[in-house]
């Protein structure tokens, strides 16, 4: 299943997302990606119960709109991955060839 964000909150220069269908394994490099966006001023998230609730995303920007910020960063995660399948696949049929 994908995963998906759903709008809690939005104003001006900040929006909630809750994170639907999540894996704990995004969770912390989204935030750091969108932490690297010159246009944010404070990100963070939190999870109420581990167990039975959706982590939520808060993001403030300085300019711009805050969707924006959560969209580049997502794009540029997503090439980052891209990367890593690609080179992980290499790496494996180089690994298989020499044995």
């Amino acid at each position: 299943m994908d995963c998906q964000l759903r709008v809690l909150n939005k104003e001006k220069n900040s929006i909630t997302l809750e994170m639907l269908n999540y894996d704990n394994t995004i969770l912390r490099p989204l935030m750091d990606e969108i932490l690297k966006d010159e246009q944010v001023e404070e990100a963070r998230y939190y999870i109420k119960h581990p167990i039975i609730d959706n982590p939520e995303i808060y993001v403030k920007v300085k300019t711009g709109k805050p969707q924006a910020a959560v969209k580049r960063s997502i794009k540029r995660l997503s090439k980052v991955y891209e990367t890593l399948e690609t080179d992980l696949a290499k790496e494996q049929k180089r690994l298989l060839e020499s044995s």
